[in-house]
């Protein structure tokens, strides 16, 4: 397999220097697993010759992006940006816009494209993710689904992969999107290049979502949201809820569902889980007393809900 992993001035490091780590070690520990496996060749596809990274990593590019269609599968990196804004300004970047331009290039029936992160957006750019399953960093997944609504946004997960295209999430998922590319050509040799690498299985970013960081400029759900924080101990219900707020039923649910690609019961119990799990951690409570707290009336109903959580993480 030929791998070609994208690099642009001002990309992260580590996530650059994860992938080349991992597929690197793949190719060397191959023969170990499985002698039958074909080679794995990794190599920097760039816009100049030489790109620098976040971290000051300074990469030698080994073909121009006009030769990506040359490779089996394309990775590109997170841009090296944490907020919408200045994701959005990386987009209309020269180097950025070459990215795009050779994406769009590529044939899906030859040629599998990976991104993570903030990589992400430079593929949804392309157009080519209309109506797929795809995931990025989580912190950013109101501002994706506003750029690109027609993307079926999964923020649970850490890697989607959808016929040809692999997406992961946030930053170090560039981790397990080469574990994934790995996996791909051998599920023996990943699980020994994990073993190797002691990198644990991380299937979803449910657990390390803040929901405090989720920014969305609908005014509603800032007021929907404001309005079930201070009334986690209560019952909820949507309709009175959304009366409360001056709108109806199905406008709450329908806003709520494009800033936060969630149920407005969905947002709720996410809540009441942060809010359990801050409790658990700084306070004496018992269960009972916490399951009280975020609005349930038994601590069972609490403990079977956080265990539906970690099985999705």
């Amino acid at each position: 397999m030929r791998i070609g992993l994208i690099a642009i001035d001002g990309c992260f490091g580590s996530a650059v220097a994860s992938v080349i780590d991992i597929v690197r070690v793949a190719d060397g520990a191959r023969g170990d697993v499985d002698p039958r496996i074909d080679p794995i060749e990794l190599a920097i596809l760039g816009p100049k010759r030489r790109v620098t990274t976040t971290a000051s990593m300074t990469l030698s590019v080994d073909h121009p992006l006009s030769e990506s269609a040359e490779f089996d599968v394309v990775v590109v990196p997170a841009l090296g940006t944490l907020t919408a804004a200045a994701t959005n300004d990386a987009l209309q970047s020269r180097d950025a816009r070459s990215v795009i331009a050779s994406l769009g290039r590529l044939d899906d029936a030859t040629t599998r494209i990976a991104a993570a992160c903030t990589g992400v957006f430079a593929v949804a750019e392309t157009g080519r993710m209309h109506h797929r399953r795809a995931t990025t960093s989580w912190f950013l997944g109101p501002e994706f689904l506003k750029r690109y609504p027609t993307v079926a946004l999964d923020l649970d997960t850490m890697v989607v992969v959808d016929g040809n295209l692999v997406t992961a999430g946030a930053a170090f998922a560039h981790i397990d999107l080469a574990l994934s590319l790995v996996r791909s050509i051998s599920p023996d040799l990943a699980q020994h290049v994990a073993k190797l690498l002691i990198i644990d299985e991380r299937p979803s970013q449910a657990a390390f979502v803040a929901y405090e960081h989720l920014r969305h400029e609908d005014p509603i759900v800032v007021e929907f949201e404001r309005f079930v924080r201070a009334r986690l101990d209560e019952p909820f219900n949507v309709a009175f809820v959304a009366q409360s707020l001056g709108t109806s039923r199905r406008t709450l649910e329908r806003r709520v569902r494009a800033a936060l690609n969630l149920t407005p019961l969905g947002f709720v119990q996410r809540l009441r889980i942060e809010r359990a799990r801050h409790l658990s951690a700084t306070t004496d409570l018992t269960s009972a007393e916490i399951a009280l707290r975020v609005g349930y009336a038994n601590a069972e109903t609490l403990r079977s809900l956080l265990r539906r959580e970690r099985r999705r993480s």
